[in-house]
């Protein structure tokens, strides 16, 4: 195995690791990078021999005994995908002549092309893709090694690149047409791969400071396609996750009453939108304020949350209907469910409470004067909205209602709902997302997950209502979005000289991200996502509505493809050709009728034919060499170009010097 092979075995498996790190174990993948800088330290040394078979054996058992214990199985899609990359791995180290090389770039094209598997997004089609060049890559070098014997190095990568580039560019045409015109079928089988981590952000359980730290990320949560004129302005767009009622000193959670399923409430008013889940390992989705799924896996939970019944697929998006503000319907509460909006522990936050007793007899128990009062004190008494609020203790609320006065949305609506239920208002925390922004071209709506947000629920007039108390601190925060508002204002990033470098880094992360899962947007929706419905809906605007109507389109198709390229390349060789042929049709022109060319003769043998008819036989040998390189080897430049007629020129001197041509 030369050292141009190996690089691209190299390459082929660096790529089939790094798109298998987000999914595979850590130990797993720690193992396969270790083999991968072996391999590395081996092409370095030139050191290309096969790895004896004890520690072949030993890389086997171990990379087994891994995948066991991490999925308790050898069998399924992720054990197997995983099994089948370390047999890759150990068939690279003992790869020792071009037989076990040619196994190994074949064995990688099919363990690349599973990564598909694991994620179908924009980022993973690039791994592929580049895995894919690099085998053809390889491939190719097996086959021209024998006829190159030098010109290694950077010169050869460029010149072999192009090559592979220019083959898949000529195939290219004829993918594009399949996948355009070919009748798409539904898939027979789904292959869910359930993920270990998810990335909405929002949990079923909450504490000080968990959405401040994910407010400082700026990757997507989901995506929005909708009339956006008919959904509220951007102070309203609360997406809502779920409800969190049981506090417990230090973590809020959902209690057992929010699980229970609840009917769809009535409305005149009905806006449909799709809602594009960033992770299809989500666990709710994140509807807007009184909204209703359409989708018949998805259902409506008491605390008005929208949870699937099923893995929810990527490209997909799911029909949902905003039933506008008049979805906030009566809702008698029982003894059972007032006593959990109302519960708190009378150790804990002494201040708070006295507080709350003081503000709500000084309104002589109304609850409505009371509330206001409560949102008003915290605009006077010097309250600072930011992303690094300190650590709490002991009792919380306390500490922050009257020491620290520093936090995130979740210390305003945790200590603003117990302000409520220290005086008997039913009142809870609601966990979601607000805001959010249009996407690069305007045609869909992106939410973040540094626009993750959390308000108050509060039950007055028999109904819950919405009371968000950040927007007494930080009203920015919710007219401008969360986007604008963590760029324009460095005192939310804290205090120190970090504050600017935290800023330029969120702004230039922000837009990488914009523009990455616009891309990854555009990628599932035309490509991944295009359905039946899709190449249906597509092709009837091209006046072809029945399946003779794609047959017909996809032969013209492929004909026109094919009478293009048989043209392109005749055109091209006849002008390759033709400078060299008009070049020796001179040279032909001035030769007596007994000397031109036979039809059946070569150049060579006609060069030779005539160069006994003079002493100096040197010009016509050295044409005749020029003339194969041009031809049979393809050093078409202008330099040979220049030399060819020189030469040509030179034999027609020695011809009309000969005395044997008088």
């Amino acid at each position: 195995m030369t050292k141009a092979i190996y690089f691209c075995v190299l390459a082929a498996l660096g790529l089939i690791l790094v798109g298998q790190v987000s999914f595979v174990p850590v130990t797993l993948s720690g193992l396969w990078g270790i083999i991968w800088l072996a391999l590395l330290w081996r092409y370095n040394k030139q050191n290309i021999r096969p790895l004896p078979k004890l520690l072949l054996l030993a890389f086997i058992s171990l990379s087994v005994a891994l995948i066991y214990m991490q999925y308790q199985t050898l069998l399924g899609v992720e054990a197997g995908v995983a099994f089948l990359t370390a047999c890759l791995f150990a068939k690279s180290l003992e790869a020792k002549n071009t037989r076990d090389v040619l196994i190994v770039f074949n064995f990688a094209l099919f363990v690349g092309a599973s990564l598909l598997l694991y994620s179908q997004a924009f980022w993973m089609a690039i791994i592929v893709f580049m895995t894919f060049i690099m085998c053809l890559m390889g491939l190719y070098r097996l086959q021209t090694g024998l006829f190159q014997q030098r010109n290694q190095g950077s010169r050869q990568l460029r010149q072999d690149t192009a090559q592979i580039l220019k083959f898949v560019g000529i195939a290219a045409p004829f993918f594009i047409l399949l996948f355009m015109f070919f009748p798409r079928l539904p898939p027979l089988w789904a292959i869910p791969v359930q993920q270990k981590q998810a990335t909405t952000g929002i949990s079923e359980r909450m504490s000080p400071g968990d959405i401040a730290q994910l407010s400082q990320s700026s990757a997507l949560a989901f995506r929005i396609i909708a009339p956006m004129h008919d959904l509220p302005s951007r102070p309203e767009l609360y997406w809502r996750a779920l409800v969190l009622d049981q506090y417990d000193g230090t973590t809020w959670s959902s209690s057992f009453e929010n699980q229970q399923l609840k009917q769809y409430p009535s409305s005149s008013r009905r806006v449909s939108y799709q809602y594009v889940p960033a992770d299809d390992q989500a666990s709710w989705i994140m509807g807007l304020e009184y909204s209703i799924p359409q989708e018949r896996y998805l259902q409506l939970y008491q605390d008005e949350s929208i949870r699937p019944v099923k893995l929810i697929k990527r490209n997909q998006p799911l029909q949902l209907l905003w039933l506008g503000r008049t979805g906030a319907e009566a809702v008698p509460l029982s003894p059972r469910q007032i006593a959990l909006n109302t519960r708190f522990d009378p150790a804990r936050d002494k201040q708070a409470q006295q507080l709350a007793h003081q503000l709500f007899q000084r309104h002589q128990g109304q609850p409505e004067k009371y509330l206001h009062s409560v949102l008003s004190w915290y605009r006077k008494n010097g309250f600072v909205y930011t992303l690094t609020p300190g650590i709490l203790g002991g009792d919380r609320i306390d500490q922050f209602l009257f020491a620290s006065r520093k936090g995130f949305c979740e210390h305003y609506a945790s200590s603003f709902v117990m302000m409520m239920r220290y005086v008997g208002i039913p009142a809870r925390v609601v966990t979601g997302y607000q805001g959010g922004q249009l996407a690069p071209d305007g045609q869909s709506w992106e939410v973040r997950q540094l626009d993750a947000h959390a308000w108050s629920e509060v039950y007055l007039d028999g109904k819950w209502q919405r009371v968000d108390p950040t927007a007494m601190i930080a009203p920015q925060r919710i007219d401008t979005g969360m986007q604008d508002y963590l760029a324009q204002d460095r005192n939310i990033w804290g205090e120190g000289q970090t504050q600017a470098w935290r800023l330029q880094q969120f702004k230039f992360l922000k837009n990488v991200r914009i523009w990455s899962d616009y891309l990854s947007y555009q990628w599932q929706s035309k490509v991944v996502g295009y359905d039946v419905e899709k190449q249906k809906n597509w092709l009837s605007r091209l006046g072809l509505d029945s399946s003779y109507g794609y047959g017909i389109a996809l032969f013209v198709g492929l004909g026109s493809i094919l009478l293009i390229y048989a043209g392109w390349y005749g055109c091209r060789q006849r002008q390759q050709q033709d400078q060299y042929q008009r070049l020796i049709r001179q040279f032909e022109k001035h030769l007596p009728k007994h000397l031109h060319k036979f039809p059946a003769e070569t150049f060579q043998r006609w060069m030779q034919r005539i160069a006994m008819r003079v002493e100096d036989r040197a010009p016509f040998e050295q044409v005749t060499v020029l003339y194969q390189k041009i031809i049979f080897l393809e050093q078409k430049d202008q330099k040979n170009t220049r030399e060819f007629k020189r030469l040509l020129k030179d034999c027609s001197v020695v011809l009309k010097q000969s005395q044997k041509y008088l």
